[in-house]
């Protein structure tokens, strides 16, 4: 019986349930594939997951000060699918689905560089092949496989108003997106009637020229082009120049009227638009155990090169754009241990800790997840296991930009949280 309730306690995927902690992980991290269903029994597998993810941030500080004491971080969702499938006894492979790093925000108010919201994900979808060579009271593993991540990128801007009118301009709307191939490879070993398994996997990084296109109100661009005439206009009557002045005045006039008119007739421009940026590579190790009847511990700790990701910067012909990061490299860490209640129901609980690897460029801090899962037996082959994580994200603050009112500054929020919820269902024959 004890052994059952161990193989029982297997199949609940605990590391799988456990994620919900770097559902809001340092970095960009989301969700993370599910290739431990490698390691369970049976000759064809498949589950499939969504987590839903509500983190809270609010604003104490920021150079636009209506944001102050305004919250900028939105709601998302993590899919996860995976099936494996059995060669011969000693040789499968797995392919599995999911969104591996993403984030989301949109604020009340534009912020000092106009930026309203912004939007990425990756999705990643893999083939990951195990082979089992048995060694004294247990297995040796040898994983291997490659994936392909595609990222996708929105960010929209508030362009303000056009004088001298005050006319509302539309925003401007930059979309990219791209694709990138890497690899996995890790080494395993357990022992099944002791749940015992020790996991090792590597996670090559990605590299990113996006592209796409920049989209902006014409009105906008004859607007910006009717100011710097203005400019140039007075700094030539300055210089005694008021021959060129006038010239300059007047084609001021004449572009203002023009952006006023492409105002009215709602045009716009299009331009094609780059992004670069880099994802970084990881390091995970993972092990587990039964520790007494019923009764599993587990553990991992994951490194990830987050330092490799220094900036995103986006090129156009009408605008570059540097969004500025300069992580360190992060640490996550999960400890936790699960229940076999009976052949059919197990549950279990875990702790996460994130590192942050922010480094007063942006707003990225440790984070502490309290995770509680469960998963039930239905007797015809499936499996239902759900979970719920509530994340403590600690406070965090710029220290890197120039105090300049109107022009930039620092920004800081308060400690706040995030919930998840995680619903999925496993099955196997």
């Amino acid at each position: 019986m004890d052994n059952l309730r161990l193989k029982a306690l297997l199949g609940a995927g605990c590391f799988s349930l456990a994620l919900m902690g770097s559902a809001h992980a340092g970095g960009f991290s989301r969700g993370t594939a599910d290739t431990d269903i490698l390691f369970e029994d049976g000759n064809f597998n498949m589950r499939t997951s969504v987590t839903y993810v509500s983190p809270h941030r609010e604003f104490t500080k920021n150079p636009n000060p209506a944001l102050v004491g305004t919250e900028y971080t939105d709601a998302y969702v993590i899919p996860s699918f995976a099936m494996k499938f059995n060669l011969t006894d000693n040789f499968r492979c797995a392919g599995t689905m999911v969104d591996n790093n993403g984030g989301s925000t949109t604020y009340d108010f534009p912020k000092l560089s106009g930026k309203l919201a912004e939007d990425f994900t990756t999705n990643e979808k893999a083939l990951t092949c195990g082979v089992r060579f048995n060694l004294g009271r247990g297995n040796v593993w040898l994983l291997g496989g490659g994936f392909v991540e595609n990222l996708d990128y929105n960010r929209i801007n508030a362009l303000g108003v056009l004088p001298p009118n005050n006319i509302a301009l539309p925003n401007a709307n930059l979309d990219l997106s791209g694709r990138d191939f890497g690899y996995r490879l890790g080494v395993a070993y357990d022992i099944p009637e002791i749940a015992f398994r020790a996991q090792l996997m590597y996670r090559s990084g990605t590299s990113y020229g996006a592209d796409g296109s920049l989209t902006v109100p014409t009105a906008a661009l004859l607007g910006a082009q009717a100011k710097q005439l203005q400019a140039a206009a007075i700094a030539a009557y300055g210089n005694n120049d008021p021959v060129l002045g006038a010239a300059l005045a007047q084609q001021a006039t004449a572009a203002l009227t023009q952006a006023n008119i492409a105002a009215a007739n709602g045009l716009e421009t299009t331009a094609p638009a780059t992004g670069t940026g880099n994802l970084p590579q990881s390091v995970e190790m993972k092990l587990q155990s039964g520790i007494a009847p019923g009764w599993l511990a587990f553990g991992s700790a994951k490194w990830t090169d987050w330092s490799v990701q220094k900036a995103l910067i986006v090129n156009s012909p009408i605008t570059n754009t540097v969004d500025t990061y300069n992580w360190k490299d992060g640490w996550t860490i999960t400890g936790g241990v699960g229940h076999a209640f009976t052949d059919r129901l197990s549950g279990l609980v875990s702790l996460t800790w994130d590192q942050g690897v922010g480094t007063g460029w942006d707003l990225t801090s440790d984070t502490y997840t309290l995770g509680v899962g469960g998963s039930y037996k239905d007797g015809i082959g499936g499996e239902l296991r759900g979970g719920v994580g509530l994340t403590y994200l600690t406070s965090a603050a710029e220290t890197q930009y120039a105090e300049i009112p109107g022009v930039s500054g620092n920004q800081a929020v308060k400690a706040g949280y995030a919930v998840a919820v995680n619903l999925g269902y496993a099955i196997k024959w």
